[in-house]
């Protein structure tokens, strides 16, 4: 009987093992997977940053948590009308007082530190190997590189009836944005019609597209591997339609690609007026 409920224990453990092995995979490719719990996998440093401060808060708000309850379990026992038939008539009490204005600010204080850190990370670009710029329409993407010949294309989601095996429904789009693993990505991102958001959760990249305005960002992918977002922003009836695809190669494949881009996308008139871009938009529709 022991042997027999080691052995399932075994299997259980094997199991939980098993799932979140699969679990971990699928973060590594850079898109959501089944009964996933917290973030996916990081694949830059201010990813790395955000996971990091996402668990410290969780551990601050659970000791909070637990402090108060134990509070309320102290209360409910010691000083309800049964055990305590003579209320005690103290009003006040300094040291508690103090405590409770001071404890808060040091908390905040802890907070704030690491939280403006990641905040200037996020904000101030460092020097890019690579510029990137993404144009939101209703409902698909534009990408441009101007460090690369202006070479601009357009990225659409492949329908339900088009996709291949092993491709994800509603993430995988009909070209795709490459990128070199370990150099800084400079995205500016702008768009053609209504508010979008560019977003891509393993590169901790999530930045408003609005017509009018340029907004800059930057991530440095340190896995190869192909990563998958989403527009962000509430954009019209299609807006769950206009995934994003990026896929990060070493250096010599991103050579390859630029080459083989420039030519497959040459000839293409990189300065699109907004009124045309609409008018493509309502052709695709």
């Amino acid at each position: 009987m022991r042997m027999r409920v080691l052995t399932l224990l075994g299997a259980l453990v094997a199991g939980a093992l098993a799932l979140v092995d699969m679990g971990s995979m699928a973060a590594f490719a850079g898109q959501p997977h089944e009964w996933q719990m917290g973030f996916q996998q990081s694949a830059t440093p201010i990813m790395d940053q955000l996971t990091w401060f996402d668990n410290m808060l969780l551990y601050i708000i659970t000791a909070i948590s637990l402090f108060v309850l134990a509070l309320l379990l102290i209360v409910m026992v010691r000083f309800n009308a049964k055990a305590n038939p003579e209320p005690s008539t103290t009003t006040h009490n300094t040291l508690i007082e103090v405590a409770w204005t001071i404890i808060p600010v040091l908390i905040l204080v802890t907070i704030a530190i690491p939280s403006f850190r990641l905040l200037y990370n996020q904000v101030v670009v460092p020097e890019a190997d690579v510029t990137i710029k993404a144009t939101g329409y209703q409902w698909y993407w534009g990408y441009e590189y101007p460090d690369h010949g202006g070479m601009i294309y357009d990225a659409l989601m492949v329908e339900d009836a088009d996709l291949k095996e092993g491709q994800p429904r509603l993430l995988e789009t009909d070209t795709e944005v490459v990128v070199p693993v370990n150099k800084v990505i400079r995205l500016q991102v702008t768009a053609a019609d209504v508010i979008h958001a560019w977003t891509i959760p393993a590169f901790g990249v999530k930045i408003d597209a609005v017509p009018g305005r340029l907004n800059e960002t930057w991530f440095k992918a340190t896995k190869t591997g192909t990563y998958y977002g989403q527009c962000s922003e509430l954009c019209g009836i299609r807006h769950a339609f206009m995934p994003i695809k990026v896929r990060v190669v070493t250096e010599e494949e991103f050579a390859s690609w630029t080459e083989w881009a420039q030519q497959e996308y040459a000839g293409v008139d990189t300065n699109v007026s907004v009124a045309s871009a609409e008018q493509s938009s309502d052709a695709r529709r």
